[in-house]
């Protein structure tokens, strides 16, 4: 019996890969799961096919000939916001931090399960869909408006790729409380296992978004031993750095 879609026929994914087999494998996969596929082998294709067809979704090899996945990531959100999945064959932190610091919502590290890569895919798409709730939410000088996925601090308009909207949003709809790191990885990625430096890389880039000064933050503190809590009404003393203690997990904040 045909395996029936599980993904929503209407959303593209566009798949940036240059070796056939992986591409292949991947876009099978896909598409078997109910989704229009694209495919590019490099850079200079991929922004071209993106340009034809705006994707709902890339999902986007690092190690690209000539023009590499960063760089491709870099030049699509100059172009308009899309999630990417970067995939990649290196094992260093340095470039999984790479790819989320440019913007890329997740990462999958090669060689990679087909059918988790699908996980990864409905699960991000799944957050960049609005919200049930899309009550206005405005706090400490920040208004979010989750329907149009719209976000402003004191009247200016933020560039919050989609994890970091999703996040900016949870923190504003439950200030005060503190959250480890493997709580906002479920409520706000929505998986119960992944690498916890994805959430800290998006505090950090959070951060530099939307505190006065992101060294010292003001608004979403490292609790030590604990997490992270949003607090509007919290002013760090003088090298308190947004810490209630310092937190060697969270040094590279």
């Amino acid at each position: 019996m045909q395996q029936q879609p599980s993904g929503p026929a209407a959303a593209r994914v566009l798949v940036v890969e240059d070796d056939p087999t992986v591409a292949e494998v991947v876009a099978g996969y896909l598409d078997r799961a109910g989704y229009a596929v694209a495919r590019a082998g490099d850079g200079p294709a991929a922004l071209a096919r993106a340009a034809e067809h705006w994707p709902d979704l890339v999902v986007l090899d690092l190690m690209l000939p000539g023009m590499d996945g960063l760089e491709v990531c870099r030049l699509l959100r100059t172009r308009g916001p899309v999630p990417v999945i970067m995939l990649t064959a290196r094992g260093d932190e340095d470039d999984r931090i790479l790819g989320l610091e440019v913007g890329a919502d997740d990462y999958v590290t090669k060689p990679f399960s087909p059918r988790e890569l699908v996980l990864r895919v409905e699960s991000v798409l799944r957050r960049a869909r609005p919200a049930p709730d899309t009550r206005l939410l405005r706090l400490a000088g920040l208004s979010l408006d989750p329907a149009a996925r719209r976000a402003t601090r004191d009247g200016t308009e933020l560039a919050l790729t989609l994890r970091e909207f999703d996040l900016l949003v949870f923190f504003l709809r439950n200030p005060g409380r503190a959250h480890s790191r493997t709580d906002l990885m479920r409520e706000v990625w929505g998986w119960d296992f992944g690498d916890l430096s994805t959430v800290t890389v998006h505090v950090r880039r959070l951060r530099g978004k939307i505190e006065d000064d992101p060294a010292r933050p003001r608004l979403i503190q490292t609790v030590w031993g604990v997490g992270y809590r949003f607090d509007p009404g919290q002013t760090p003393a003088d090298g308190d750095e947004g810490s209630a203690r310092p937190d060697r997990r969270d040094s590279e904040d």
